[in-house]
């Protein structure tokens, strides 16, 4: 099994890829390969809503996007993780995942999503909150914790102190291990849910 760790913090080892490593770590122990891509000192442009996409199979501007798309496609499980800025995750993190769910034409059902944020005090609730809005409108499960999947710590290094919030990752981790692993048996015995056709309802006739 493999998850993808979408790291949109710009810094280099910081608090944000200090919570990921933790669950890296309950990953490696539970045999499922991870791969973290940090994409939060990139140029990543945000959708202009083109419609590309939906002609060519990928987005028009082939960017750090693309090269995402593939490993989210083959990934069983997506964890997405942001610094906190004004009650907020990373514009780039936000830009990338708004063209990466909208570019993908795959069917995300079942795939398993969890989203980490890390701050210094405040604001990671809201963030939390604007990160899980990608499962939910794609069919995701969201993977929970024993709290919110959060971490505090302003300068590089000081989420290590925070004990709860390692703790937090390393339950996030197991919980989504077997989250993934129960939903990979169901397949297998269930296959995915039946589907329906679509129906698109617009508020103005």
């Amino acid at each position: 099994m493999k998850v993808l760790m979408i790291n949109g913090s710009p810094r280099i080892n910081g608090n944000t890829e200090t919570a990921l490593k933790e669950m890296k770590k309950i990953f490696a122990e539970d045999g499922i390969e991870v791969e973290i891509v940090q994409i939060g000192g990139k140029a990543v442009r945000g959708c202009v809503a083109c419609g590309t996409c939906s002609v060519k199979g990928s987005c028009v501007f082939d960017d750090i996007v693309n090269e995402l798309a593939p490993k989210f496609e083959e990934c069983d499980g997506l964890v997405v993780a942001s610094p906190v800025y004004y009650a907020s995750a990373n514009a780039t993190l936000i830009a990338c995942l708004d063209r990466l769910f909208f570019s993908t034409g795959f069917d995300k059902t079942m795939k398993v999503g969890a989203s980490v944020v890390a701050a210094r005090r405040g604001g990671l609730s809201t963030t939390f909150d604007e990160l899980n809005k990608y499962f939910t409108i794609s069919g995701m499960p969201v993977a929970s914790s024993q709290y919110w999947n959060s971490i505090h710590g302003a300068m590089p290094g000081e989420a290590e102190g925070d004990e709860e919030g390692q703790q937090t990752m390393r339950v996030l981790a197991r919980n989504m291990s077997f989250l993934m692993k129960s939903i990979a048996l169901g397949k297998e015995k269930y296959g995915l849910p039946e589907k329906e056709e679509k129906i698109a309802t617009s508020f103005i006739r």
